[in-house]
């Protein structure tokens, strides 16, 4: 995961950055601040890193949190929630609600607008921005104006064709999502709405979504059944499938063109959406 955060580009000027510890349910949970200079609030999003739930951390997505913060740009919040297997499911999701709780309630301490606010996360990342959303709706706020899903797991049962066509050969395979969710969350759990989304009683009522998958990836049709499910629930949701790309290629904008063109895609989509009147 090291490894593929090199492959990420930085911002010609970087947004100041803050570390600080919040209040967890669970106890503190890292955060990492990107406050870009504005003489104006701006929006909040608030950012779940992938790594199938048990590995990484605010480092491996900070390149790509830079480029948000600056292209939309927003404060963003990065959320360092507790892992697996230490602390499995569902630890994830209750930090990444309690994180976002948080960012809407300092809005105005962070020079922030927490009215306007929006959660972002690429694989599990995606997979609990999702969840947060579901629930954010469930319990009447945090207002949520957008949620950005980067190539998204929805459907922990794997069910679906992508997971065998893509499942071995494109970076992410079978096995090795076999052991994150064998790490994450018991068998028993695996069609709970709060492990796979794909589940829930209802989309309705959630907020607008891009939802982004990649075309060689074991988790491409759940992302797009998800963004499909949120359509026939009313929801304004889009897919933008990168052909040729693979899981994790989000990440990758100094390695792919593609990578670069979608970072722009999401920042266009949160800004729209943001700066709406």
């Amino acid at each position: 995961m090291a490894n593929l955060a090199a492959l990420g580009k930085y911002p010609d000027e970087r947004a100041p950055t803050e570390d600080r510890t919040i209040p967890g349910p669970g106890g503190g949970i890292p955060i990492r601040i990107y406050r870009p200079n504005s003489d104006t609030p701006l929006p909040v999003v608030v950012f779940m890193h992938g790594g199938g739930w048990v590995i990484g951390n605010i480092d491996t997505h900070d390149s790509v949190c830079q480029q948000l913060a600056t292209s939309v740009p927003a404060v963003v919040v990065s959320v360092d929630y507790r892992l697996a297997p230490e602390h499995p499911f569902p630890a994830a999701v209750e930090d990444c609600v309690a994180a976002t709780n948080w960012a809407h309630e300092y809005a105005k301490e962070l020079g922030a607008n927490g009215d306007r606010l929006a959660v972002a996360g690429d694989s599990a990342g995606g997979n609990l921005a999702a969840v947060v959303s579901i629930k954010a709706r469930d319990a009447g706020g945090p207002p949520i104006s957008f949620q950005l899903l980067v190539y998204p797991a929805t459907d922990l049962t794997r069910a679906l064709p992508s997971h065998a066509a893509n499942g071995q050969g494109y970076l992410l395979t079978k096995e090795s999502m076999d052991w994150f969710i064998r790490h994450y969350v018991p068998g028993s759990e695996l069609k709970n709405p709060d492990a796979s989304p794909l589940f829930a009683d209802s989309l309705a009522g959630l907020p607008p979504a891009l939802v982004i998958t990649a075309e060689f990836d074991p988790l491409r049709d759940e992302g797009e059944a998800y963004a499909n499910l949120l359509r026939e629930s009313g929801v304004d949701a889009k897919v933008s499938r990168y052909d040729g790309m693979i899981h994790a290629f989000f990440g990758m904008d100094l390695l792919l063109p593609q990578a670069a063109e979608a970072i722009q895609e999401a920042a266009t989509s949160l800004r729209q959406a943001l700066f709406r009147d």
